[in-house]
């Protein structure tokens, strides 16, 4: 695990050289992720010593055909219908884990919100505003990053909807 941290924040993932090329502030944490643990955002809180609700699972749904990203706190889950309203659309199903990964360009567990293969429209929970710094995936399991909620509203274009539920 040693080598790919170290590789991780030398070269650097997808999600870290959009944050770099933006300039904004970030830091990065990294962690030894347990394939065995139920839960890969959970597993990062815990290994960060971050409270779960300003950890972010980085989700991608389905809406009317079209592939959209929901960014909610790990400590609840995706209210689809939510998601669709928040984008104009009707319906939202989770999308196929392999087209996500196809399109995004990460693998699911590591999936980021900046960074993406294809940029697809994004929602950010609202809560995200209530925290001075949130943390989501920096695009490989076992690595996160922290980062300002209006930083990553501004780099993916994102709509601020309550998308999240308990």
């Amino acid at each position: 695990m040693a080598k790919k941290q170290k590789k991780a924040q030398s070269g650097g993932t997808p999600a870290t050289v959009a944050l770099t090329a933006a300039g904004v502030d970030f830091t990065v944490h990294s962690y030894d992720h347990d394939p065995s643990h139920p839960s890969y955002g959970e597993e990062a809180a815990e290994a960060m010593g971050v409270s779960p609700d300003r950890v972010f699972k980085t989700l991608v749904a389905e809406v009317d055909g079209s592939l959209v990203v929901g960014v909610v706190p790990v400590a609840g889950s995706l209210d689809l219908k939510a998601l669709a309203a928040a984008v104009g659309g009707k319906r939202a199903t989770m999308a196929d884990p392999a087209l996500a990964e196809r399109t995004t360009g990460y693998v699911r567990g590591g999936i980021s919100p900046l960074g993406q293969r294809k940029k697809l429209p994004t929602v950010l929970d609202d809560s995200a505003g209530a925290h001075p710094t949130i943390c989501v995936s920096a695009g490989r399991r076992g690595l996160e990053v922290e980062l300002s909620p209006k930083d990553l509203a501004e780099l993916t274009d994102a709509v601020l909807a309550p998308i999240g539920k308990s």
